[in-house]
């Protein structure tokens, strides 16, 4: 339907002169059962919002009194509605309040429209239903993708802000200005993965959802593709959730850390210290965390580099290429040189635990049944680990 019948335009043009009235019982009582809107500033309410509903209604029966339907081309009719639905968003409107209002003020109009209509208008009615219908589903849509346009870029900006300042705070380069002392400083690592940007991103956003989530505010958190750093003011634990939320986001190969900075400016060697828990629970083949450095504390004593660090590593040099071998070394000295269970870890005969423990200590010298040499072999794996890193 390109126009409107003559009956159809003269029904509109006689509801026109209404259109103030009809504003004003829309946000001073329809408007009013709406759930949320009784909370909206007075001048949104009163201003802002009966300005559009004057808008709106006043555009619609100009249009149709002129014998013309709304079509989707017309831009300039639509843009009005957009920038509000743009100021709506960033105001912190409800999408469903917002679109609440203009389908109420359809309604309203439908009405006033039925009550203007004079016997033998009935078929004019009908075309005047219709093309509100059309007007109505064309401003909605236009409106829907405004707000959603802004909420995404308030959303984009406020992510980048947050991470900005965990960056600022990882690098020491920013006070914690109104932070709440101390801060739980979170280490993430992911499960190695080949992954391209659009997998990255879907990663890291899934990572920070569950973070809000566990810790039930916006968390700044710096992620990547392989893991990051998470800041929480005012903690000292992970909730008892996290550990489980955090690996349905990232993943079941998930390992993390906790550390405790006493202040903002702790935080870069608490992350540093987080990341080297990780790396020597991994090292030492422990099931994937929570870590703390409890649990590794003589282990991540025995991976600090010192004038002897090279000459232990190469200990181990004569199992390159040889991972059976490595994987059984590690497992063994986890398992607290614990044959039986090292055979039930790897999948073999406890018989075939001790032929290769035996060919360990054939190549490197290292007998393996000495607190000595044991201690030897875990610090070589560890200080190899802090190499290949």
């Amino acid at each position: 339907m390109d126009s409107l019948s003559p009956a159809a335009r003269s029904l509109a043009a006689r509801c026109e002169p209404r259109v103030n009235e009809l504003a004003r019982r829309m946000t001073r009582t329809v408007f009013e059962d709406l759930h949320g809107y009784a909370e909206l500033p007075v001048d949104v309410r009163d201003v802002e919002i009966t300005a559009t509903a004057r808008r709106g209604l006043r555009q619609f029966l100009r249009t149709a009194a002129g014998g013309e339907v709304l079509r989707p081309t017309a831009d300039r009719g639509l843009r009005y509605f957009q920038e509000r639905a743009h100021q709506r968003a960033d105001e912190g409107m409800p999408l469903q309040l917002l679109l609440s209002t203009y389908t109420s003020g359809a309604h309203v109009l439908w009405q006033a429209l039925t009550d203007a209509a004079r016997p033998g208008e009935e078929s004019a009615l009908t075309e005047l239903c219709g093309a509100l219908i059309a007007a109505q589903g064309r401003v909605i849509a236009a409106v829907t993708e405004s707000y959603l346009d802004e909420q995404a870029a308030i959303a984009a900006e406020r992510g980048e802000q947050r991470r900005s300042l965990a960056r600022a705070l990882l690098e020491g380069t920013r006070k914690a200005e109104g932070w709440e002392d101390p801060v739980l400083v979170v280490h993430l690592r992911f499960a190695p993965r080949q992954s391209g940007g659009v997998a990255v991103r879907r990663l890291a956003r899934r990572v920070q959802t569950a973070l809000d989530r566990v810790f039930g505010t916006e968390v700044p958190a710096l992620l990547d593709g392989t893991g990051g750093h998470a800041l929480v003011p005012g903690r000292t634990e992970l909730p008892d959730a996290a550990t489980a939320v955090l690996r349905e986001a990232a993943g079941p190969g998930l390992r993390l850390a906790a550390t405790v900075a006493s202040g903002a400016a702790d935080i870069p060697d608490a992350a540093r210290v987080g990341e080297e828990i990780v790396r020597v629970a991994r090292a030492c083949g422990h099931a994937p965390g929570p870590h703390h450095l409890d649990d590794v504390l003589l282990e991540y004593h025995l991976s600090r580099p010192s004038a002897g660090s090279a000459r232990i590593a190469a200990l181990l040099d004569p199992l390159a290429g040889r991972p059976d071998l490595t994987a059984t070394l590690r497992t063994h000295l986890e398992q607290r040189q614990d044959r039986r269970a090292t055979a039930r870890i790897l999948g073999l005969h406890p018989n075939s635990v001790d032929y290769r423990l035996a060919r360990i200590t054939e190549l490197t010298g290292l007998d393996l049944g000495t607190p000595r040499d044991a201690a030897l072999a875990l610090a070589a794996l560890l200080l190899g680990s802090r190499q290949a890193n």
